[in-house]
């Protein structure tokens, strides 16, 4: 039975079975930053098991795609370890129980799988009566293939939260495959006994005390490895042996020029990126981008090796994006996203491998230096220094640093490589020279919070409210009055003013008391929860404790606000253009413009960037409502709304709605509709770094003038082409045509001119022992001018040797020539130029047979030109 059939076998068994098939989780975890990869066939349905939400169906049924890296470097080695696998699984949320889940299991195995009874075994935990009477009583199991076992292995737990006991089937591969002891059995760490389903019976709940209490809803959750089943019964010996790796390992065996089963090291090589293509492949696919940090990190480490392992076959050349194509090709059946997203995936592998073969020569190179010199001092210890000089400058992953240099009987300084990580990020820190509202006290504001408490902010909904100063200050000092004219900063207990955050610029505003006037010009947040609003006495005497009345700039907050909710509906435009994989990486929002960052790779074609254009006005003009609204972390995740990885958010957050378009986490201003925005005008699109893109937009008033000045200056160039700015097109085509002709003829007339200058300068050939030399000037206008004309002569005479001289402006231009017959007598054009220019107050140099130079002294340059023929005789008689 091929891994196809087993994995379409398997779905349809519990679709027989009331089970809804759904598709396969992305690998990237979706509005859960707490894990890297989905590493579990449970993992998207984690809410439903802690009760966080509610499941749209009881029953389901999946084959989930799964990727985990604890294990990577066994990858090749043993028969079983992977970094990418299928996990198929059943799952029930508060429906069927043991009594279902147990005889489905063994019919599955036996009915379906065909594997012989006589080899399954099966466990259970210690304790788990119930499980071991319906193992026995209804799918018929012998009470001797029955084995209890501990918590350790058979009891499923993550903290507080639901858990339960497992039970396990087994499948006995035979003694030859076992260890040969005595205690061989079930369990054993041998490759005798595989286990190839477990099943997990949610049914308490543990509390923080260690407490179980019995769930009044409980759940199945199922995982059955499909490439190890695959194995069993494909009868090979190894995962990789079935059809699920063997077509793309024949294929690398193929670009490698190797067969695999003939020697041991080249096997494992092609296991390794097997396994490693797929796991690139599948995550390239679901939105992971190479980086150095995170998820693009493992993604980076494991596309690495695999390039490794490919050069140990003595593929040299980048190949693992023509691997990625094998897989496409053979997994898009079950997986579409795959094909849908291919040339994305070839791209960016391409890209990453191509980087990474730059500098992995040099890399490899300086790290067999290491081992030299670590040698000859007699240490078996690579320094952690050395190790993070290949990490930074080289790219190599510690990982990849340990590996190679276990294989050559080293290990590395784990900890001086950790120092030497944390030495560059305090340097970074303090080159950031960051501006901050006395910053390096963030204590005594730690101290204003808890002696006032919290700023509170209305601003969401009002632009003009009244506070009391319960902090003044000036020059970093705190002081009980500013006088006007002096700059100041203060902290109020209720303030209308958004401090920068987010991406989004501080409110400006002019706040009033009694006696003073004081404009803001920018709001910090020096500690959460403070808000700290820096200006300048207008007039009177700012004093602590008065009752100021702030009122927010309404047009520069509408302007921002704007620009603000223009960049969520950005941001969802470029992800339904680009593909899911394109995420936030950094945005600035100011009242006359927006800019955001984001992951894609390659650059947005014209067309790609019409199309958002296009998609994000079209929201514009639906005037979607836009709600803003508090809810918890994991209700806003379970809704989908978007959210930035690496950000930390509290448990309560605020979320903005834009119809059913967007969805994100923010606690940004934003405009009441959609439709309030106005224009959305794309203004510029470039990289900022690898993997990186930026694009830049205004919207509303600052859209119209950016239209306005196009049209400004197309309005005026067309009055410089005399027409019309509808026939613009039309006469600026007809001017660069007439412009090529006069390109053309004037080419022609050059060539021309070239011709009797040549005839000319061919007068003034002189002898010089027997050999044509030429010194002479010309009135070429360039450097490519003047090379030309030698080229020209060179032709002509054959065998000599030529220099030639101009004057461009205030420099001078030099050109030497040496015909190939005449090098071995001695005549260097490298050296003789560098003579001649030198005469001219200039230097140069360059091949025996061509060279150039300039100078800076065209008085002189008949003098030089002189020169040249005693330079060259001096050369002749060395």
């Amino acid at each position: 039975m091929t891994g196809r059939e087993i994995r379409e076998n398997f779905l349809q068994f519990f679709e027989q079975r009331g089970h809804r098939r759904l598709p396969s989780a992305s690998l990237i975890p979706r509005n859960d930053p707490s894990i890297l990869w989905t590493a579990a066939g449970m993992v998207p349905f984690k809410p439903y098991f802690t009760g966080a939400a509610r499941p749209d169906f009881l029953r389901v049924t999946t084959c989930q795609k799964c990727l985990r890296t604890p294990d990577i470097e066994s990858v090749g080695l043993t028969s079983r370890h992977h970094t990418f696998f299928e996990m198929l699984g059943n799952f029930s949320f508060g429906d069927y129980f043991k009594e279902e889940a147990i005889p489905w299991a063994w019919e599955f195995v036996t009915g379906v799988l065909k594997i012989d009874p006589q080899k399954l075994w099966v466990s259970i935990y210690l304790d788990d009566d119930e499980a071991f009477e319906i193992w026995r009583r209804k799918a018929g199991v012998a009470q001797s293939r029955i084995v209890r076992m501990g918590k350790d292995t058979n009891f499923w737990e993550i903290g507080v939260g639901p858990c339960g006991p497992c039970s396990e089937i087994y499948v006995d591969l035979g003694e030859e495959r076992g260890c040969g002891l005595d205690t061989c059995g079930v369990g054993c760490d041998c490759d005798r006994f595989l286990e190839i389903w477990n099943l997990v019976f949610i049914q308490f709940f543990r509390d923080e005390a260690g407490n179980y209490t019995p769930l009044k809803q409980k759940g199945i959750d199922t995982g059955m490895g499909l490439e190890r089943v695959a194995s069993v019964l494909q009868n090979v010996p190894t995962n990789f042996d079935t059809d699920l790796f063997r077509e793309i390992m024949d294929y690398t065996a193929g670009l490698a020029g190797v067969r695999y089963g003939v020697d041991q090291g080249t096997d494992r090589a092609l296991k390794v990126i097997a396994d490693h293509g797929r796991a690139v492949t599948f995550a390239v696919a679901d939105g992971a981008l190479p980086s150095n940090e995170g998820r693009g990190y493992v993604l980076r480490r494991i596309l690495r090796r695999a390039v490794r392992f490919g050069r140990k076959l003595g593929i040299t050349e980048p190949f693992l994006h023509r691997v990625a194509e094998a897989i496409v090709r053979q997994m898009s059946g079950a997986y579409p996203e795959l094909a849908a997203n291919a040339e994305h995936v070839y791209r960016v592998v391409r890209t990453e491998e191509t980087r990474f073969l730059e500098t992995v020569a040099q890399g490899m190179e300086i790290l067999e230096n290491i081992f030299a010199r670590a040698g000859e001092a007699g240490r078996a210890v690579i320094e952690g220094a050395d190790a993070f000089r290949l990490y930074d400058t080289y790219g190599f992953p510690l990982e990849l640093t340990k590996e190679i240099a276990a294989e050559r009987g080293f290990t590395v300084d784990e900890a001086g490589f950790a120092a030497a990580m944390a030495e560059q990020r305090e340097r970074a820190r303090k080159s950031r020279q960051e501006i901050e509202y006395l910053s390096e006290d963030a204590a005594f504001y730690q101290t204003i919070r808890e002696q006032f408490g919290e700023t509170k902010f209305v601003g969401y909904t009002d632009l003009e409210a009244k506070g009391r100063i319960l902090f003044l200050s000036k020059g970093g000092r705190r002081v009980k009055e500013a006088a006007a004219g002096e700059k100041v900063e203060f902290i109020c207990d209720v303030t209308p003013c958004y401090a920068e955050s987010g991406g989004q610029v501080a409110d400006r505003a002019h706040g009033q008391t009694r006696e003073a006037e004081v404009t803001v010009e920018n709001v910090v947040k020096p500690v959460e929860g403070i808000y700290l609003h820096s200006g300048k006495v207008e007039s009177g005497a700012l004093r602590e404790n008065d009752e100021v009345l702030l009122r927010v700039d309404a047009g520069r907050r509408r302007a921002t606000a704007r620009n603000h909710s223009a960049t969520h509906l950005l941001h969802k435009a470029l992800k339904e253009v680009l593909g899911e994989h394109v995420n936030q990486a950094g945005s600035l929002v100011e009242p006359g413009r927006l800019r955001f960052d984001f992951t894609h790779l390659g650059a947005v074609s014209p067309e790609e960037l019409r199309r958002v254009e296009q998609l994000v006005n079209d929201v514009v003009l639906a005037n979607l409502p836009v709600e803003t609204f508090y809810t918890s972390l994991e209700e806003a995740r379970q809704m989908g709304a978007a959210a930035l990885f690496e950000e930390k958010y509290a448990q309560t957050v605020r979320v903005v709605k834009m119809g059913d378009f967007s969805l994100e986490l923010c606690g940004g201003t934003h405009v009441r509709s959609t439709g309030e925005i106005g224009l959305f005008k794309l203004t510029g699109e470039s990289s900022i770094g690898t993997g990186l893109r930026r694009v830049e937009a205004v919207t509303g008033q600052g859209a119209l003038a950016f239209v306005n000045a196009l049209e400004d200056q197309l309005t005026e160039i067309s009055s410089l082409f005399k027409t019309s700015p509808a026939e613009l097109i039309p006469r600026a085509e007809g001017l660069l045509g007439e412009i090529k002709e006069l390109e053309r003829e004037n080419e022609s007339l050059r060539a021309r001119l070239n011709r009797y200058e040549v005839q000319f300068l061919l007068n003034q050939v002189r002898d010089l022992n027997g050999i044509k030399f030429l010194a002479a000037r010309t009135e070429a206008s360039d450097m490519d001018g003047l090379r030309a004309m030698v080229d020209l002569l060179r032709e002509q005479i054959r065998s000599g040797v030529i220099v030639l001289g101009s004057r461009v402006n205030d420099r001078v231009n030099l050109v030497a020539a040496v015909t190939r017959d005449l090098l071995p007598q001695g005549l260097h054009a490298g050296k003789l130029i560098k003579e001649v220019a030198a005469v001219v107050g200039g230097g140069g140099g360059g091949r025996p047979e061509m060279a150039q130079a300039g100078g800076k002294n065209p008085a002189r340059l008949q003098e030089a030109l002189d020169k040249a023929y005693a330079v060259a005789e001096k050369q002749l008689h060395q």
